[in-house]
């Protein structure tokens, strides 16, 4: 049981290292001007054939499973690599990479409000109070605590997209724990990457008919291989194997390593700075974070 769990650390903290690499890649891809719709579409493009030949058997043996809980398998497709990756990749171009990841660091207390939602795990009150203190802490971000932005309501988009995302992935971590599967875990990311990709394609298509194309170069290269080989495929591999492990609610507890990461990546890579009102919202959210773990006095 250590042991399992030790390794669960393990890929978790790898998981969130790699993913606090693609928030840093991710606002380089805005500077050298990568569309973020395509480069998430390559990303998963080339992931998925990467994993084909591992999965290729299983997928042909498992139709019939996969085809049955198909309608399942789109929820956790469009969530995880339509929706979450593709507007993380756009927010990026409109907002700083701290606070990108403080948001993000978040997603543990909405995956236990939507666990409790969707009656997959129980809640109780630490964790309805910590889903406020969070909420504070990203409203904290998003209007800078500046009184004249909320007056004028002239939010940074990219703040705003960032809660899609925020909410995107939770969902889909809740509903990953929601169900035993009868394929490996290799293949049920494959699964997810086709499905996200099929609903991935019109955008694809759409970003590159406003003339927001690839310029085929080094930068391009470079940023592909990263999101695909880390971020893309060893970062859902691990986060798959650790929530199998030790369940959604803990593994979900390693993305608040993500800010630490993240920040330390972005003063390093951007020369970012924290702000007060990063302060304000990092408070309000690790406050959140703590009750939100918090049990039920018997």
């Amino acid at each position: 049981m250590q042991k399992q769990n030790n390794l669960a650390y393990l890929f978790l903290v790898l998981a969130t290292i790699f993913w606090s690499g693609n928030f840093v890649v991710g606002k380089a891809a805005s500077i050298f001007e990568i569309p973020p719709f395509s480069l998430n579409f390559y990303r998963w493009l080339f992931a998925g054939l990467i994993l084909m030949p591992f999965t290729f058997k299983e997928l042909i043996l498992k139709k019939e499973y996969i085809f049955k809980n198909l309608g399942f398998f789109i929820i956790l497709g469009v969530t995880s690599i339509t929706i979450f990756n593709s507007i993380v990749y756009y927010s990026l171009y409109y907002t700083q990479v701290i606070s990108g990841v403080l948001m993000i660091s978040t997603i543990p207390v909405w995956i236990i409000f939507i666990s409790s939602i969707l009656k997959i795990e129980k809640t109780n009150i630490f964790q309805i109070i910590g889903v406020g203190l969070s909420l504070i802490g990203v409203i904290f971000i998003i209007t800078k605590a500046d009184l004249d932005l909320i007056k004028n309501m002239d939010f940074n988009k990219g703040d705003l997209t960032m809660v899609v995302a925020m909410f995107s992935w939770a969902i889909y971590s809740a509903l990953l724990k929601k169900k035993t599967y009868k394929i490996s875990q290799i293949t049920l990311l494959q699964v997810v990457i086709i499905v996200g990709l099929i609903f991935l394609i019109p955008v694809y298509i759409i970003e590159m008919n406003f003339g927001n194309s690839i310029k085929l170069g080094k930068p391009f290269f470079l940023t592909l291989i990263y999101v695909v080989l880390f971020p893309g495929l060893a970062s859902f591999f691990f986060w798959i194997k650790g929530i199998a492990y030790i369940g959604a609610n803990r593994a979900g507890a390693f993305l608040h390593l993500m800010p630490i990461f993240g920040a330390i990546m972005a003063m390093f890579f951007f020369d970012e700075r924290f702000m007060f009102y990063h302060i304000l919202g990092a408070i309000f959210i690790v406050a959140g974070i703590t009750l939100s773990n918090k049990k039920n006095i018997n």
